[in-house]
């Protein structure tokens, strides 16, 4: 697959929306922006159609996007007509979900044949409660060599941000518990609907 094109929406005008924004919503931001030209960035806990309009306006508060290549994943055939353009604009990554390659061999090629890309993703797949969070975004960061960053949103304290990163080891258990430690203290819009910080070991095997 090829490299994915730039944004429309990382650009400083967008910070300055977000930094304007940002006092009017009530949240404030932390942390910096990862110094890696590579990272898959993951952003925890998910439990709301709230976290999308809010993580943007703080993202870009931060600078986070700001002349930065980015992206996220969406199914190809959401890439039609006047959505193909508009979607890419957004930073969308089209996958074949149902191609003879998986979906995260695509991710570790494109982070192979990219000079920069932050990849974001929701590990949690889903609003909705789930037992497991889902493990593609480790396999491919696992895979493609390159860290993970923890983003949240934190609707106790209205503060969201960019926390430590690392390198996943391929010891599951350990780089859990590094992932687990950190957001034990973050607070989601709806706490019920938090799954555990686990993997399904069937999924990892396919």
């Amino acid at each position: 697959m090829s490299e994915p094109i730039k944004t429309g929406i990382n650009n400083s005008l967008f910070q300055l929306i977000g930094k304007v924004l940002l006092p009017l919503i009530g949240w404030r931001v932390e942390g910096e922006p990862p110094p890696m030209k590579k990272c898959v960035l993951i952003v925890a806990p998910h439990t709301s159609n709230w976290d999308l309009p809010i993580g943007l306006i703080c993202a870009h508060a931060l600078g986070l996007l700001a002349h930065r290549r980015y992206g996220f994943m969406a199914k190809a055939s959401a890439f039609r007509g006047p959505f193909d353009s508009l979607l890419k604009w957004l930073g969308g990554i089209p996958i074949q979900r149902n191609a003879a390659q998986d979906i995260v061999q695509q991710f570790v090629d494109i982070f192979n044949g990219s000079d920069e890309l932050m990849l974001v993703i929701t590990p949690e797949g889903t609003r909705k409660h789930r037992p497991y969070w889902k493990s593609g975004f480790y396999r491919i960061a696992l895979k493609a060599n390159v860290p993970i960053v923890m983003a949240y949103l934190d609707y106790k304290r209205h503060a969201a941000g960019v926390g430590p990163s690392f390198t996943p080891t391929g010891y599951i258990a350990n780089d859990l518990e590094i992932i687990r430690k950190f957001y034990s203290s973050i607070t989601a819009k709806f706490p019920q609907s938090v799954g555990k910080i686990d993997f399904n070991m069937d999924e990892m095997m396919r």
